[in-house]
């Protein structure tokens, strides 16, 4: 696959701290990378970075409810995007909920791995496959099932 990633990172804003102290505690792989972010989270992130002394490449979209989500999702469907982290906010509602929807839907259909919480963001970048030349995700398949020649299991 590839060496150095572009990773997408969104974070709601009950869960922007959860972003920020992840983001700094895998600051030195996420600084070896390109980052596309949501306005404010790219913003926090950012200063977290300078304020430790860490160079990365952050580049900020709009925040979420003024368009971020849709940016970062058409960048999916381009397959600008290798990898994404959306912290949600599960206990609240969300006004732009169409726009989360269909960002986690589109890195679903797009075969974008899409982490929603710290445990698996920590364990979709320390996949060795990432740097795993002879590995190449198989494509997504989207084939009628048949009960009948799956003898009815």
């Amino acid at each position: 696959m590839k060496e150095k990633l572009t990773i997408a990172l969104v974070a709601h804003d009950q869960r922007k701290a959860d972003m920020v102290d992840w983001a700094k505690y895998n600051a030195e792989y996420l600084s070896r990378h390109r980052l596309i972010c949501t306005g404010t989270t790219g913003s926090l992130i950012q200063k977290a970075f300078d304020d430790a002394g860490i160079d990365a490449d952050i580049e900020c979209m709009n925040s979420g409810p003024m368009g971020g989500d849709a940016e970062i999702a058409a960048m999916v469907v381009r397959k600008e995007i290798d990898l994404a982290v959306f912290l949600i906010d599960d206990l609240s509602p969300q006004p732009h909920e169409a726009d989360i929807q269909m960002l986690l839907r589109q890195c679903r259909l797009h075969n974008v791995p899409i982490a929603c919480n710290r445990i698996s963001a920590d364990l979709m970048i320390s996949s060795n496959l990432w740097g795993d030349p002879d590995y190449s995700p198989a494509e997504q398949s989207y084939v009628k099932f048949d009960r009948k020649l799956a003898g009815n299991s």
